[in-house]
């Protein structure tokens, strides 16, 4: 295994410790001293730099391999799904932007697979990425602002918004690719049983 796979599982290891840190009641929420919100904000920021690292050094060194394009995108849906799901019930993000967000990871992740299934590849779009680090300053802000400075929380709130717009603009643009995709497929798959 290759080091760009290991920080990805690294990532996928990190998602329960971050469940369990934000959604288990610690005395006095406190962690080694330490408010629960910012270790999970550690947490948190640690697995979102892996998430650039490896993909960094996977095209640097020239490991890209196809168990890292499996395991990449899940482990960023895992990510986002459990930080999402923490902040809701601490009551920091209310359920209905959450279940739009994972309502969306979970369309392009379906679209993803049916045109992988028919030999077509939907490459990641910049929406996608800008939909991506939108989430990561959403759920920093917000758990950094809830203990310490509100303005930054609010800052968070706002983030969110935008995360919610780029998450219904990038699955119609994801669906508006896999649509082209499709009827590219099915156009070179006619030609092909034409000249037989």
């Amino acid at each position: 295994m290759n080091l760009p796979n290991a920080l990805t599982l690294g990532r996928i290891f990190l998602v329960p410790l971050l469940v369990v840190v934000l959604l288990t009641k610690f005395e006095g929420r406190l962690i080694f001293g330490i408010r629960e919100e910012l270790v999970g904000a550690i947490i948190f920021a640690v697995a979102s730099i892996t998430d650039w690292l490896d993909g960094y050094l996977a095209r640097r060194r020239q490991q890209v391999t196809t168990l890292g394009q499996l395991l990449d995108p899940l482990a960023d849906k895992l990510l986002v799904t459990a930080a999402l799901v923490s902040l809701v019930q601490i009551g920091l993000a209310p359920a209905w932007m959450a279940a739009v967000i994972i309502g969306r990871e979970l369309a392009v992740t379906g679209l993803r697979g049916v045109a992988q299934a028919r030999g077509v590849t939907l490459a990641a779009s910049g929406l996608g990425k800008a939909k991506m680090a939108a989430e990561v300053a959403a759920v920093l802000l917000l758990l950094v602002g809830h203990v310490t400075v509100r303005e930054l929380f609010l800052l968070g709130q706002a983030a969110l918004w935008v995360v919610v717009a780029l998450a219904l603009v990038s699955a119609f643009d994801y669906y508006r690719h896999f649509a082209q995709a499709m009827a590219g497929a099915a156009s070179a798959a006619a030609g092909q049983s034409s000249r037989k």
